[in-house]
């Protein structure tokens, strides 16, 4: 990784990157490949023994358990042509099948409302509604009265040509839906001829590897039993995804050769905070391993008792600990780690895990319910950051050569007026319950941002004309996380009424660095010196302005950065909730003056690597237990 990305609140690990093979030892008594002792130091792939397999951090946490193998279950179902008269017989199978399937979903999506939480049900009635949909269901009526062919083969060959449709979208939103489709075929084709699954001999700590998890499947195993889960196809919007996180197993997908690698029994280590596998670790690799998940465990009971503390430094400053979440329920988990309010609600979510656009009134519910938990604390809530790697479930733009500087986020909205004040007035009417502020992404230049004002006003306008209340003095804010952005920050800053400083995209525009490209992602780091001078000037412009300044990306929650963020003047880093605790302990341990001399040596430095370094020393000389044991980093 780049030195800029932050360790997960989970994130335990060991070694250097890197590949590995096969040992060259005879099987063993079961006929599996044995691998050979790694010659290196715990973690270091050395001549290559030690098979580490990378793919896309999806859940949280890390465990080590025994690997089962689910192979690939679908059917291939042969075409038989039947007599004309036995069309009116397929088509009521297939009615009844459907009608089954229903049922079977809304007994799931009850019994994961109750367990698991509303979002989590909402997976399995976005199944329902697919099976309700005419355009998938008529097609297979249609081929069995044009064709003469069983039910069960109308259903195979519609569920493979809208899955080959979704796998086909260059955007990951939709082509991770491809799991759900097999989940739905699966489910009517059981209805149809009785096929079931192999049951899985799913014993206490036992880590699911799949080429595929349908959510189906992901809700149904013992969350007593199994660890967590490893995949070749999915990632972190796809609603097995979602349940894993919900189930609180930590998950790992995209995982490539994955179930070709991998045997039932194979001992695990599933890193869920850094997206690897390390498949029959060396006793090195796994007792190290366990040594970091026991002092990492420590560490985080100790960090519990820190929570309640107050983020202030020696010389009493207080700094500002907010949370970044994606749904109203994740905002008790803010509350417990001490969080003083949510700096970050990432609306678009509620795009990517439903197959329609979001109405006003269930918008106003999710917002309501965020207001309500948040119990008078701050609630900043990002309007629609949409485009690019986010796209909706229902509609497409035509393609783009580069999504990533195309229409996106604040751009996207702004084409899309309707959406954009239903969204608005669903803000509005929830801020009448609670604070809110109403924060834009991605603005790069000045007409973008009062162009979303004026409409924010005119909302305002119908929703008194309406006789609605709302607060109309509600904060307007922005995210700087463009170049364009943060040189103009001083214009800026007399338009809104706070910044909030998204380091991910203004690393990656500011670097020309993407960093999801393996390729280059050694370019990728916050401790740039130019992206620092962008952030400091940010900060300055602010604080001339008198409005506050806040930090919302991966860099505000990593430990090794929150010294110079506050040397750089920041006093506001929201972070995912369970890092807070982390950041709390380096607050309540430095002084402001002591902040502000690291900021101007760092400052002193020409390259990414003399930041990084120096700040990693710092942080592990002066907090040697919030990094115990990564000596030997990754992400040199």
């Amino acid at each position: 990784r780049g030195g800029g990305e932050g360790w997960g609140a989970e994130g335990v690990g060991v070694g250097c990157a890197g590949g590995g093979g096969w040992g060259a030892g005879a099987p063993d008594a079961a006929g599996r490949r044995r691998r050979s002792p790694a010659p290196a130091a715990a973690g270091c792939d050395g001549d290559g023994s030690l098979k580490k397999l990378r793919g896309i951090p999806v859940a949280p946490g890390v465990v080590i358990g025994t690997a089962i193998v689910l192979d690939d279950t679908r059917l291939r179902i042969p075409r038989r042509v039947l007599p004309p008269a036995a069309a009116s017989r397929e088509r009521q199978r297939l009615t009844d099948a459907m009608e089954a399937s229903l049922a079977d979903l809304e007994h799931l999506r009850q019994t994961a409302e109750s367990q698991l939480g509303v979002e989590a049900a909402k997976v399995f009635a976005f199944h329902q509604g697919l099976l309700r949909d005419k355009s998938l269901t008529g097609p297979m009526l249609k081929r069995i009265e044009a064709e003469q062919v069983q039910a069960e083969f109308a259903v195979q060959e519609q569920f493979r040509a809208l899955a080959d449709l979704f796998a086909r979208m260059p955007d990951p939103a939709f082509r991770t839906k491809v799991d759900d489709v097999w989940d739905l075929e699966r489910r009517v084709l059981r209805h149809l001829i009785g096929e079931h699954q192999a049951e899985c001999n799913v014993r206490d700590g036992t880590v699911v590897l799949a080429s595929e998890l349908t959510p189906t499947q992901t809700a149904s195993f013992d969350r007593t039993k199994v660890l967590g889960f490893g995949t070749t196809t999915g990632g972190p919007t796809s609603h097995a995804g979602i349940l894993a996180r919900a189930l609180g197993k930590p998950a790992v997908f995209g995982i490539e050769n994955l179930t070709e690698e991998a045997d039932d029994g194979d001992t695990v280590i599933l890193d869920g905070d850094r997206g690897l596998v390390i498949l029959e670790p060396d006793d090195e690799t796994l007792l190290a391993y366990q040594g970091f998940m026991q002092r990492a465990q420590s560490v985080r009971l100790e960090l519990a008792e820190i929570a309640s503390l107050e983020p202030v430094t020696t010389d009493g400053c207080r700094i500002e600990l907010m949370a970044n979440i994606e749904f109203s329920y994740e905002i008790p988990a803010v509350i417990e780690n001490g969080g003083d309010g949510v700096g970050l609600f990432r609306t678009e979510f509620l795009w990517l895990t439903s197959d329609h656009e979001p109405t006003e009134e269930e918008q106003l519910a999710e917002y309501s319910a965020a207001v309500s938990n948040c119990a008078g604390r701050p609630l900043t809530i990002r309007t629609f950051d949409l485009g690019a790697d986010k796209q909706t479930q229902e509609r497409q733009d035509s393609g783009e050569r580069n999504p990533f500087l195309g229409c996106r986020s604040i751009r996207y909205c702004l084409q899309n007026i309707p959406m954009f004040k239903t969204q608005l007035r669903a803000i509005l009417r929830a801020s009448a319950l609670g604070p809110i502020r109403v924060m834009f992404p991605l603005v790069s230049n000045t007409m973008e941002l009062r162009q979303a004002k004026m409409l924010i006003h005119d909302v305002m306008e119908d929703l008194t004309e309406a006789g609605m209340p709302f607060d109309a003095k509600v904060p307007l804010g922005m995210m700087v996380e463009v170049p364009s952005a943060a040189l103009m920050a001083a214009t800026f800053a007399r338009e809104v009424d706070f910044f909030s400083i998204g380091t991910n995209d203004l690393v990656q525009y500011t670097l020309a660095v993407d960093r999801t490209n393996e390729k280059v992602a050694g370019l990728y780091s916050a401790g740039n010196p130019a992206v620092l001078k962008l952030i400091k000037d940010v900060v300055r412009a602010g604080r001339r302005q008198g409005i506050s300044v806040s930090c919302c990306g991966e860099t505000a929650g990593d430990a090794e950065y929150t010294m110079l963020l506050i040397g750089l003047g920041l006093r506001n880093l929201s972070v995912t909730p369970s890092r807070i605790p982390y950041l709390k302990r380096v607050v309540r341990s430095v002084s402001v003056p002591q902040c502000e001399r690291l900021a101007r040596t760092v400052g002193s430095f020409d390259s990414e690597r003399q930041v990084t370094a120096f700040l990693r020393d710092q942080a592990r000389r002066l907090f040697p237990e919030l990094f115990d044991g990564r000596a030997v980093d990754e992400r040199s």
